[in-house]
């Protein structure tokens, strides 16, 4: 049973995240003990959306390119509208997904974030919640929606907006106490 003192889990992101989804998982997970590091497609830093207007930037650690699966533990994806959508379209951001999820790691995915499950085929048959506004979507991909401020399936977190951020966070550290989540291959295609 791992503890966070020796978990490194990664949040992946570009610019347009919504503000409080990254830092406030990158605060308070790096609190509870774990190393935390931010790859961006470039390995540049990137700028967040606070409410109506640009926020504040966040350093990376490496680019998504450079990341090595069995470094970590956890893959956190904040959301907001601009930044899932940027990076559901970037193979290697999608490509990433799935190797966490087919790795056995811990995932989570907030407000928009799991437009990249949707994308990366990972979500089908398996409970998860969203942003209201990707419900249809992540019913048409055939998760198992419902409205919760978190929904947990064999280590795949989903969660719904930043009201649900200490919920979110809450689980992650309890998922990473667990260890890996061995997956049946069937839904991670």
């Amino acid at each position: 049973m791992p503890n966070m003192e020796n978990a490194k889990i990664l949040i992946m992101s570009t610019n347009g995240f919504e503000q409080s989804e990254l830092e406030y998982p990158l605060e308070h997970l790096t609190k509870a003990g774990a190393t935390v590091h931010v790859a961006t497609p470039d390995g540049k830093p990137i700028k967040g959306w606070d409410k109506d207007d640009w926020g504040h930037t966040v350093d990376a650690d490496l680019k998504i390119s450079d990341v090595k699966v069995d470094d970590y533990i956890a893959l956190v994806l904040p959301g907001g509208q601009i930044n899932p959508d940027v990076l559901r379209v970037n193979k290697e951001a999608v490509q990433l997904v799935r190797d966490f999820v087919t790795g056995d790691k811990i995932v989570a995915a907030i407000c928009h974030a799991p437009w990249l499950l949707i994308e990366a085929g990972v979500i089908k048959g398996r409970e998860a919640t969203s942003y209201h506004s990707i419900r249809t979507d992540m019913e048409n991909a055939g998760a198992m929606w419902k409205d919760s401020e978190i929904a947990i399936d064999n280590g795949i977190i989903t969660s719904r907006s930043p009201e649900d951020l200490e919920a979110f966070v809450s689980k992650i550290i309890e998922e990473v106490r667990e260890g890996e989540h061995h997956r049946d291959s069937a839904n991670a295609a």
